[in-house]
């Protein structure tokens, strides 16, 4: 089986939408903050429940 999740691009996708509501005013420095610290433990535990199918690649 294939997948075609890249969970690196969501992520990127979801820290640019939350970058453009703290833009608007919508959203605080401090609730940003927190925000994007919950997208990341959502994103390294995307990655850990990946069957090893995927790698990702650290430059």
């Amino acid at each position: 089986m294939t997948y075609n999740f890249d969970p690196d691009r969501w992520l990127d996708n979801e820290l640019d939408a939350l970058d453009v509501v703290r833009k608007t005013g919508k959203l605080s420095a401090a609730d940003c903050d927190k925000q994007k610290d919950a997208l990341m433990q959502r994103y390294d535990a995307m990655v850990a429940r990946l069957d090893g199918t995927y790698q990702v690649m650290k430059e």
